[in-house]
């Protein structure tokens, strides 16, 4: 399969699995966290966490993986895709640590970043780990 078709696939099933983390996260926490409500008043859509959830797949299913294609050769780990994809991850999740923490502190604060961290790290090893296996075959 081609470059491009291969990083989608990968963007899909890494979105799902990062979706079903995080949605476990919400269930666990009984919403403290609002992930999607944070996503949305990033964009300046407070209080419209359908707006959120949107970006959150479009820039998992397209963005982020079109930029892991063109970063993919200079990041470090290789040549495993998936193990580049868990150091893409790593620096998606510092500004997604940073700026949608919201209101988040204390103990909560530390469950939120190990918990996204891991999120992150299951997208990348999900999304290397799909494209590389879809790339290789005839």
């Amino acid at each position: 399969m081609k470059r491009f078709p291969s990083a989608v696939a990968g963007g899909v099933s890494a979105t799902t699995v990062m979706t079903l983390l995080l949605l476990l996260l919400e269930v666990e926490t009984r919403s403290a966290m609002d992930i999607f409500y944070v996503i949305a008043r990033f964009i300046g859509t407070p209080n419209d966490p359908a707006v959120g959830f949107a970006l959150f797949v479009v820039a998992g299913v397209v963005a982020w993986p079109l930029l892991f294609l063109a970063l993919e050769p200079y990041l470090p780990r290789g040549p495993d895709p998936a193990a580049r994809g868990v150091v893409f991850a790593s620096l998606l999740w510092v500004p997604f640590v940073i700026t949608g923490r919201g209101d988040i502190g204390g103990p909560l604060l530390v469950l939120f970043s190990a918990y996204t961290l891991f999120a992150h790290w299951a997208y990348g090893f999900t999304l290397g780990a799909v494209y590389g296996r879809l790339l290789d075959r005839p």
